[in-house]
């Protein structure tokens, strides 16, 4: 839609602004109408383009195709430009034919700020030729009252709640009418189910919802700050009570005349089940994220005591040994600690591998200052990759920092390039030290007898299904090559 208001007019931010909060929230007229919305946008050759469309559910489409970005025809040119010109509706006496059935249309100006910056067309099917039940016509006077206000620039309101998240309410879920005291002129048959589930039996037309809600409501139960405003279709909010077991999501459209409030027209919905489902979720999600916390805890206290232990511990290397697992308990923690935090099937995994790439450099290096360089990113990861992923890189890390760089070194560098193709991932780990030397073989590959080496090779192999290859850096160093393949390329 911006794009062919771009293409066709020259409108402020504002107007166009405006546009969009009316075809976001014009499904409700659409169905209130049982009526076709196209809204026409007057172009810079003097014509008129539809930049949108809407078709009820309530009803007969007249469009079964899209007319979205045609031309209005000639014969409709002169309704349009007299309601952008005059400012006020037009409808003809005589309908209009679409091959074999009759379209009633109504030309209704979009003002914004005094000024008409568009018009909606209001196409309704005459083919069915009934007569029109009571709800249908409670329908179609509410559309009236609408379309009226979009003509004076009193429709849509900035700070709707329009959509349908969390169980907004439909026209065809439930309709009260409201008159300017909060009396109820009209109430359709869902709505009156939806509120006999509440416990309100009888009839609502003419008492007070705002008294008939208040006393459905339990003692000392929650009551949102907004459910009288709501109730009383004084703002144009949603809410949603409580009671008995049974939850509404409540939605008020106010009506105005120039400003002055003339009645309101509330949708209402039995979402019982939905904010079940949703208690349900919330205390699945609490489970699960103290699980995790429990597992790090547990973690933590693993890498505790083997630091203990490793503190008793006269022999060097036994000593080192039970350091090396403390650092490699510390970073499944770690992962395990990111992961809780999001309890998604993917994860960014950039921030985390920084911060944890960042302390191993920092531990592993005694007197040589060492930094960590990443150029390119991971993107989101598989939960499943992420620990083998994470424990590799600390791994290639460390192994850098211990061998890379002897004592009398001042300061170092170990750079990791990410290449990311899909599921096909390339992570090169590069430092700037004195090389492999002895530890290459006569195949020309890293000894493999070391026990960092094989859990390296093992992750990559066996859980990220990749290869890895050690060789020497051109002038000076070492670089490490992972060829891995993610679980799923579908996201990055």
């Amino acid at each position: 839609m911006s794009d062919l208001i771009a293409q066709h007019a020259d409108l402020p931010a504002g107007d166009v602004e405006w546009l969009h909060l009316l075809v976001g929230d014009w499904q409700v007229l659409s169905d209130l109408a049982f009526a076709d919305l196209v809204l026409w946008l007057p172009s810079r050759d003097g014509g008129f383009v539809a930049v949108a469309q809407c078709r009820p559910s309530t009803g007969a489409t007249v469009h079964y195709d899209d007319v979205v970005g045609s031309i209005a025809p000639e014969g409709q040119r002169p309704q349009l430009e007299a309601a952008l010109r005059e400012l006020r509706s037009q409808r003809p006496r005589e309908p209009r034919w679409f091959g074999a059935y009759a379209v009633r249309e109504e030309a209704v100006p979009v003002v914004h700020d005094g000024r008409a910056v568009a018009v909606v067309a209001r196409q309704t099917n005459l083919g069915s030729g009934r007569t029109p039940s009571r709800l249908e016509l409670n329908y179609v006077e509410a559309a009236d009252d609408l379309m009226a206000m979009i003509a004076r620039g009193e429709y849509p309101a900035p700070h709707a709640a329009t959509g349908p998240r969390r169980g907004a309410p439909r026209v065809g879920d439930g309709l009260i009418r409201l008159n300017s005291e909060g009396e109820v002129l009209y109430a359709s048959p869902n709505a009156l189910s939806c509120f006999h589930r509440l416990g309100i039996i009888g009839p609502l037309v003419g008492q007070s919802l705002v008294e008939v809600t208040s006393s459905a409501i339990e003692y000392q139960s929650t009551v949102d700050e907004a459910l009288p405003v709501v109730v009383m279709g004084r703002a144009p909010w949603r809410t949603d009570i409580e009671s008995r077991g049974v939850a509404l999501s409540l939605r008020a459209l106010p009506l105005t005349d120039h400003g002055q409030r003339i009645g309101a027209v509330l949708l209402c919905r039995d979402v019982s089940e939905l904010r079940r489902r949703e208690r349900e979720l919330m205390s699945k999600d609490a489970t699960i994220r103290e699980i995790h916390h429990r597992v790090k805890n547990n973690l933590a206290t693993v890498a505790a005591l083997l630091r203990l232990q490793s503190r008793r511990v006269q022999i060097p290397e036994a000593r080192e040994a039970l350091d090396e697992a403390t650092r490699r308990v510390a970073t499944i923690s770690l992962v395990h600690e990111f992961l809780s935090q999001t309890l998604d099937e993917h994860v960014e995994l950039d921030g985390m591998l920084q911060r944890a790439l960042r302390m191993t450099a920092e531990v592993a290096s005694t007197r040589t200052s060492v930094r960590t360089v990443q150029n390119g990113s991971f993107g989101l990861v598989p939960a499943e990759d992420a620990t083998p992923l994470a424990l590799v890189l600390t791994e290639l890390v460390t192994n850098a920092v211990e061998h890379g760089f002897p004592d009398e070194r001042e300061s170092g560098t170990v750079q990791i390039d990410v290449q990311r193709n899909g599921s096909q991932l390339t992570v090169r780990v590069a430092d700037d030290g004195v090389g492999l030397g002895k530890q290459i073989d006569e195949a020309g590959r890293a000894s493999s007898s070391g026990l960092g080496n094989q859990i390296v090779r093992t992750l990559v192999s066996n859980e990220l299904g990749g290869s890895i290859d050690w060789r020497e850096r051109e002038g000076g160093g070492t670089e490490v090559i992972i060829e891995a393949r993610l679980r799923d390329g579908l996201r990055h």
